[in-house]
């Protein structure tokens, strides 16, 4: 028996392909899927089935495409009318490879159609060896219960509940547990480091664990995560089912990417760190650094929104072009080949961006010369803030960029600098002038010994 995980960054998302006696199974595969026929290949296997946890809404599935490259039988629960696939999955289902048994076992609560995959061998069938746990049971947490909506929140927590407590708990404190999703993923609150877990140690440890039902709801329901507008439609194209991953994308010189650009009618995607963007761009630009790009474009590009990148390397396009396709972005029309060296050079037009040091701020605050806005997420707001800022999440930006005053000059920061920079490049193109980026943020307002507030 051979198991792997594959992880898909910035989503932190785990798929897993699990291998015996030449059969291996794929569950919750990311788009990107040829790892996992690299992998069987490896192991001298042939992918016989490809499991989904539930339909997924924060990555596009790959299931339909390693399908086509491997001919595995699909299996979907039976509550989503998915367009493909060869299995309804039911609670109880049994499904066998190699030497092992894969049990269905239904666990709503996360969403009406999620499940978990029991893992067997044969000869000991009363024992479970481990479950794939997709998002009902996460490492230290659960999954979110509000993709419903409010109104269904509190139905949601009380399935899922009972879906944790009745149904995977008493499968036995040995059971060791893979969650679809690691910390960082917006489908969990408080997630732990640990890529794995087990129910004793979850049963003891995961502090939601120790709430009865209605502290349980409780606690779900009054939690405030980020819900991404690109949720929707990966939603769609999981249901739907995605087309294979675009194979290229378009290199194009300088002249031709002007052309492309010029008339607005695409968006370009900046992955350069902050530091260079600030330094000279093309106008208009959005800045993503290379890592945000595998989350960052579901809030601010619209659906089926074309893009242009400008990246640092030449390789940097394939791994940006790759975690746009995650999310569900295929419209990567054109790279600017040079990148901005041959920009320059040829006398196209840059922008620059405003910075401004951590000591800078504190004096412009204490004169009151300056307004502060934190862009970083809720959890971090109330861990500890400047005094003065305005909270606004990044992924609002865009939607709410009203509420940001400007009677006087905006210092921008988040973490480090990498969400700060992507909010000042929105606000420049929204037509804000007098916008700064604070140089190495919280990060550096802490190491100085600034004071911050909490809650």
């Amino acid at each position: 028996m051979q198991l792997e995980t594959i992880k898909a960054k910035g989503l932190a998302h785990n798929s897993y392909i699990l291998s015996d006696h030449g059969e291996a199974i794929v569950v919750d595969p990311r788009r990107d899927c040829a790892i996992y026929t690299e992998l069987a290949v490896r192991e001298c296997a042939k992918v016989k089935y490809v499991f989904e946890s539930h339909c997924n809404e924060d990555f596009v599935a790959g299931s339909l495409d390693l399908q086509r490259q491997t001919d595995a039988e699909i299996g979907h629960s039976k509550e989503t009318h998915f367009r493909y696939g060869d299995h309804k999955l039911a609670d109880g289902d049994a499904f066998y490879v190699g030497d092992l048994k894969v049990e269905v076992l239904s666990t709503p609560g996360h969403t009406n159609d999620s499940l978990c995959f029991i893992v067997y061998e044969r000869l000991h069938s009363d024992t479970p060896l481990f479950v794939f746990a997709g998002d009902t049971l996460l490492a230290g947490d659960v999954g979110r219960t509000d993709l419903l909506g409010t109104d269904a929140a509190v139905t949601q927590s009380k399935k899922l509940h009972n879906s944790i407590f009745e149904r995977l708990l008493p499968l036995g404190d040995h059971l060791v547990v893979y969650p679809a999703h690691g910390i960082g993923s917006v489908c969990g609150h408080n997630m732990s480091t640990r890529e794995f877990s087990i129910i004793g140690y979850e049963r003891q440890m995961n502090p939601l664990l120790q709430l009865d039902e209605e502290h349980f709801v409780r606690y779900l329901t009054e939690q405030s995560l980020s819900l991404p507008p690109y949720f929707r439609r990966a939603h769609d194209l999981n249901i739907a089912g995605p087309m294979p991953m675009p194979p290229t994308v378009r290199e194009v010189d300088a002249n031709e990417f002007e052309e492309l650009t010029g008339a607005g009618a695409m968006t370009i995607i900046d992955t350069r760190e902050p530091g260079a963007f600030a330094g000279s761009h093309i106008p208009g630009s959005l800045s993503i650094w290379l890592d945000g790009t595998s989350f960052f474009p579901g809030w601010v590009l619209g659906n089926d929104e074309p893009v242009a990148l400008v990246t640092e390397r030449p390789s940097d396009v394939e791994v940006a072009r790759t975690y746009l396709s995650r999310l569900g972005f295929d419209s990567v029309a054109a790279h600017l080949c040079e990148g901005i060296p041959d920009w320059q050079s040829r006398g196209k037009p840059t922008a620059r961006l405003k910075t401004c040091s951590v000591e800078q701020l504190k004096k412009s605050v204490e004169r009151a010369t300056v307004n502060v806005l934190d862009v970083r997420d809720q959890p971090e707001w109330k861990e500890g803030h400047i005094k003065e800022a305005q909270h606004l999440f990044v992924g609002y930006l865009k939607q709410q960029f009203e509420r940001i005053p400007q009677d006087k000059p905006l210092a921008i920061h988040c973490s480090w600098g990498g969400r700060a920079s992507l909010a000042a490049s929105i606000l420049l193109s929204l037509g804000y002038v007098n916008v700064y980026v604070v140089l190495g943020a919280i990060r550096a307002w802490k190491s100085l010994g600034y004071p911050l507030e909490r809650g």
